[in-house]
């Protein structure tokens, strides 16, 4: 075997090294974009999802098919940053504009440590509790729900309300992320947040729900 015989097989494994180099590379990034367009749909589904219970449920806060059994005033029976506890009446197969009969709805989340298996240290449980049951939960990645109180003025109440017959209006933001990036992939330096885990934002402005302004 000549000198040129050896040069022509090291030149080819030199090539053939990086295509197959390249070629990995390749298919890690098509792995990370498909992982990552997963998650974007995801975390926008649970957002529109969360949301759609939201808007309905706090539309008719203070709302009840029989009027005679409920005082505006005392719709909301409490009211923190981030949680609410409201009176309403809640639909059903048989009556899907209520019974008539009043209900106690609560909204709240739940603490980060409740949720400390999934790599994202920021999401927590979303509660729903309906007349005081056992709470129904579900982990849809939300890392953020705050809710700002007004008055009748426009004036923001401080939280938790002393007195919720004074909201008059409320501002609701919601975050929703992922709970696992590509490679797990997240750094927290001095209370500033870097991550690859894909989010989302809604926020709803200043929400009135009609019962509210019949007092």
């Amino acid at each position: 075997m000549g000198f040129s015989s050896l040069i022509d097989i090291l030149g080819s494994i030199i090539i053939g090294g990086l295509l197959f180099m390249i070629l990995l590379r390749l298919t890690e990034t098509a792995t990370q974009n498909t992982y990552e367009y997963s998650g974007e749909l995801t975390v926008q589904q649970n957002l529109v999802a969360t949301v759609q219970l939201i808007e309905y449920d706090f539309r008719k806060i203070g709302y009840c098919a029989d009027i005679a059994q409920i005082d505006p005033v005392n719709s909301i029976l409490a009211a923190d940053t981030s949680s609410i506890t409201f009176v309403t009446d809640l639909a059903t197969s048989s009556n899907p504009m209520g019974d008539g009969t009043l209900d106690v709805l609560q909204y709240y989340v739940g603490p980060t440590t409740e949720l400390s298996h999934t790599p994202n240290p920021r999401d927590r449980k979303f509660y729903r509790v309906e007349n005081g049951a056992t709470p129904k939960s579900a982990n849809l990645g939300i890392t953020e729900f705050k809710i700002l109180y007004f008055d009748a003025l426009g004036d923001t109440l401080t939280c938790p309300v002393a007195s919720p017959g004074e909201i008059q209006t409320m501002q609701i933001n919601l975050k929703v992320e992922n709970p696992a990036a590509y490679n797990k992939r997240y750094v927290y330096d001095a209370g500033r947040h870097e991550s690859q885990y894909t989010s989302a934002f809604w926020r709803q402005i200043r929400l009135a729900a009609r019962n509210l302004k019949n007092r």
